[in-house]
């Protein structure tokens, strides 16, 4: 059957699909913002990755999570406020020995960032480095260097990963500003889930923890590039199984 619509003919199928559109554009617009924000945590978790001095390969193998900020921004002149959105994935499993799970959606913020990059956007990743790490992430909003231990990340393939620093850090965090790559301290930022992005993103209220370590929801197609490098980067944890079970 046929359709004319102002001089036009449609087919039924044709009206049907853009009455679709036409009943839920808010939905539409949001959705896409969210995929967008989980396809641009892939593709600079790629680029950096792709630095030749960048993070040492032997303290992402031995991450339990990692958390992908792209360009945060100064928004506050001279008190040097910041606020970023990205995404954390983890290891599944219960001693986080499986594959990268799906991403749940995390907000940074800090008052001290600002002033240390000069007001730049800038990338950020970040490697937890034990299960306490991890869980005190997933349960709460967690001030850098007061509620979880942070410490500027070591770069270079070959860097130490056995340092006193790295060692005690249950958070390492690098940072790439204007072409430039190094491991930044993040003490007094704050990491916090994004639920009203979540819940965009999956449909429903659901939590970073519900995400992450029960795997209650399936892989977005927007996060398949940033975990895919994940299991192709780094398929193992590493770490000491002794210390994956405290």
């Amino acid at each position: 059957m046929k359709y004319t619509i102002g001089g036009l003919v449609m087919r039924k199928t044709g009206v049907l699909v853009v009455a679709m559109f036409l009943a839920c554009p808010t939905f539409a617009a949001s959705e896409s913002r969210e995929q967008k924000r989980l396809e641009t945590c892939g593709q600079v978790f790629k680029e950096i990755m792709d630095i030749p001095d960048g993070i040492p390969k032997d303290l992402l193998n031995k991450a339990e999570c990692v958390i992908v900020i792209p360009s945060v921004l100064k928004f506050a002149i001279g008190i040097g406020g910041d606020f970023g959105r990205g995404a954390i994935t983890c290891r599944t499993g219960e001693h986080f020995t499986g594959r990268w799970s799906a991403p749940a959606l995390f907000a940074l913020e800090g008052a001290n960032i600002g002033f240390q990059l000069g007001g730049q956007a800038t990338d950020f990743v970040l490697l937890v480095m034990n299960p306490k790490g991890a869980n005190s992430i997933m349960t709460s909003k967690v001030k850098l260097g007061a509620d979880a231990a942070a410490a500027a990340g070591p770069k270079g393939r070959t860097a130490a990963a056995d340092t006193d620093i790295v060692m005690r850090a249950e958070i390492l965090t690098y940072s790439r500003s204007r072409g430039l790559f190094a491991g930044i301290s993040l003490e007094g930022s704050t990491l916090r889930s994004d639920g009203s992005a979540n819940k965009k993103l999956y449909g429903r209220d659901i939590s970073a923890k519900e995400i992450v370590r029960q795997g209650k929801v399936g892989m977005p197609a927007s996060g398949r590039e940033l975990i895919s490098l994940l299991d192709k980067q780094s398929p193992k944890n590493e770490s000491d199984p002794v210390s994956l079970k405290e």
